[in-house]
């Protein structure tokens, strides 16, 4: 079949086909001697305004991309194609708020008709093709509808999580340079109110650029204040919206801006495409998560993070699933059974969340009590990611729900799965500590620190070799060099991952850790550069060094080791209270950072390198060996006295 067929529709590739399903080498092989098939036969699933030139172009820059020439609208495939096919009247999406006890359906007709209003309120504000918005949204449906209506318009969305401080939203302001902002009065959590729109205001009197709209969608149980011409009300300003159609865009414009944690305090901004990004996240819901069109999937993730974009908005629509938008916690919303609570009310198919969720029901139900109250009887498979898992908690889950516990490895950059145990291709036997073998499409390997690959067993960097595939990241937004130095030039022909780990016999992969200064935080990939940077201005201190310690909770959490000047006469309690606070204020309580100690030295190479992997081993209480390049030893073991004593 050749790839003009393709193109020309002669031939409609379907997972959902009674043919027998290839295995997982077989189409593993496809994926990587025959990309462009592999990738052009998953793309006719989608509907496409003008069939693409040419399927991969080798010749882009800084990397291949794919679907050059092609148009398509990700809004129109994720919604008006399913009412189209006459299936108008499912279920598309369901809002459980565990929080304000309010529960709300949308069929795939009522969520198109009112996307299509979300976006003509957003053309009536000149918003169009390539124009930026910023989302500070909690977990409220209207956050799911307006990055459905950028992407109706072809504009490009930035969420930004609410979890951020206003100095961190006031960087991606001036990143991105928005021509509107929507945010709501403010989140709800267990016990609290968090109020939006006074750190929106905060961020925008600290930001340079100003975007000519604000509107604010406001909650029954907080209010944010409409004070100026450019402030609008969410429900007024779309009182009288006309549906906007949605605009056909090329599959190499952007459908939206993700900032991550980079190693510098600018905010890097991961690009998506949207033909590949359309086509990606289509095939994946039935290759890897094994869900099919009407089907209901759950992510129980933050529409600010890539999990929520990938996985709560934009997969589970272009297949025609279901998907559940949840605002609440694992726990107290009201107790360690909220989970199991939903999974039995919307009859939940395949459930993805973190493992710091499922450790903090373990810690509060370790008999899994709340659970025995709940038919999940519907549920047939658990995917973890965000995060390494450990062992222990993935074997309790098994044994309390007795479906598949399946890990598996991706990042904001790739979108998408690297590695997991494809349910909709051929299951494999679970090993605890692997995230399985490589998706289709992704060619992992492990590489010594020269850019040769190591045996099997042996732990190295992991790499993925050129060319990615559809979805994955082409570059950052207005900053290819730092694309290029960041995650091509030290391994030229790979994407570098930045993360460790190995590839057994078997070809199940292994990571084991980061190799730059990201930590991950209960599932919230932070930098620790940039919380060394926050704490280097404070005026006491005079060096400092920040690094992720394991936690039975969280995987990780930052802690912070602390010179200071000579100068400095404020108390050392009154001086790390307010470090503590002062990185809460810059990066916000996302961080997490609640610990930390005053020495009198770091401890450092004879060539001034701070030593923070062995820090980070005497706070993991690890064995370690004295580095024989250290200036002074003793500088090491008065940093494990005062740690030590402080646990």
């Amino acid at each position: 079949m050749s790839l003009a067929e393709l193109q020309n529709g002669l031939y409609i590739y379907s997972m959902d086909s009674k043919a027998t399903p290839n295995s997982y080498a077989e189409l593993y092989r496809k994926s990587l001697e025959s990309p462009e098939v592999f990738w052009a036969e998953a793309a006719q699933k989608l509907v496409w305004r003008k069939p693409w030139d040419k399927v991969l172009d080798h010749d882009a820059r800084p990397v291949p991309r794919w679907f050059k020439g092609g148009k398509i609208n990700i809004c129109e495939n994720a919604l008006d194609r399913h009412v189209s096919d006459g299936r108008g009247d499912q279920i598309a999406l369901i809002y459980d708020s565990a929080v304000t006890k309010v529960q709300q359906k949308w069929t795939y007709h009522q969520l198109r008709d009112e996307v299509a209003r979300v976006a003509g309120g957003l053309r009536a504000l000149g918003v169009a093709k390539g124009d930026r918005v910023i989302l500070y949204m909690p977990m409220v449906p209207e956050a799911l509808m307006a990055m459905l209506a950028c992407a109706r318009l072809g504009a490009i969305h930035s969420v930004v999580f609410g979890g951020f401080a206003p100095a961190e939203l006031a960087a991606r302001i001036d990143d991105a340079q928005p021509k509107v902002i929507l945010t709501s009065a403010g989140a709800i959590e267990a016990g609290k109110i968090i109020e939006y729109k006074p750190l929106v205001d905060q961020a925008l009197s600290l930001a340079s650029f100003q975007p000519p709209h604000l509107i604010v969608k406001q909650r029954t149980l907080v209010q944010g204040k409409i004070q100026n011409a450019r402030d609008l009300d969410w429900d007024a300003w779309l009182k009288n919206a006309v549906p906007a159609e949605f605009v056909e865009v090329d599959a190499w414009d952007p459908n939206y801006i993700l900032y991550t944690s980079g190693t510098t305090g600018r905010p890097k901004g991961i690009v998506r495409d949207t033909g590949g990004h359309a086509v990606a996240l289509h095939w994946s819901m039935e290759a890897i998560y094994g869900v099919k069109s009407g089907e209901v999937f759950w992510t129980a993730s933050d529409v600010g993070w890539v999990v929520g974009h990938s996985y709560i908005v934009y997969a589970p629509l272009l297949k025609g699933a279901t998907t559940i938008l949840y605002e609440g916690k694992p726990i107290g919303t009201p107790d360690a059974g909220a989970f199991w609570r939903v999974i039995e009310e919307h009859h939940v198919n395949v459930f993805f969340t973190a493992p710091t969720a499922i450790r903090a029901i373990k810690r509060e139900d370790p008999n899994g009590l709340f659970h025995c109250t709940k038919d999940v009887g519907t549920l047939r498979a658990v995917f973890l990611a965000g995060e390494r898992s450990d062992s222990a908690t993935l074997e309790w889950l098994e044994r309390l729900l007795q479906v598949p516990v399946i890990d598996h490895w991706w990042q904001t950059e790739t979108g998408w799965a690297i590695t997991a145990n494809c349910q909709g291709i051929e299951p494999f036997k679970i090993k605890h500590g692997s995230s399985t073998k490589p998706v289709p499409g992704w060619n992992v390997q492990v590489l010594d620190d020269g850019g040769h690959p190591i045996a099997a067993g042996k732990t190295g960097s992991l790499v993925c070799k050129l060319p990615l595939p559809p979805g994955s990241l082409p570059t950052l937004w207005h900053d290819e060099e730092r694309f290029r130095k960041q995650y091509l030039e030290e391994f030229p022909g790979y994407y570098a991952t930045a993360d460790a780990g190995l590839i057994d016999e078997d070809g199940y992969v292994f990571v084991l850790s980061r190799t730059d200064d990201i930590i991950n935080v209960a599932g919230h990939r932070l930098s620790t550069g940039v919380m060394e940077e926050a704490l280097a201005n404070l005026p006491e201190v005079a060096e400092c060094a920040v690094v992720g310690m394991k936690d039975a909770l969280k995987g990780e959490v930052p802690i912070g080791i602390l010179v200071l000047k000579k100068s400095a006469e404020k108390s050392a309690e009154l001086i790390i209270q307010e470090a503590i606070q002062h990185v809460r204020n810059v990066i916000g309580p996302v961080a997490s950072f609640k610990i930390a100690y005053i020495v009198k030295r770091l401890p450092k190479t004879r060539s001034g390198k701070i030593l923070r992997g062995t820090i980070k081993k005497i706070a993991d209480r690890e064995e370690f060996k004295m580095p024989a390049t250290i200036d002074e030893p003793s500088i090491i073991e008065e940093i494990r006295r005062i740690i030590t004593a402080g646990k």
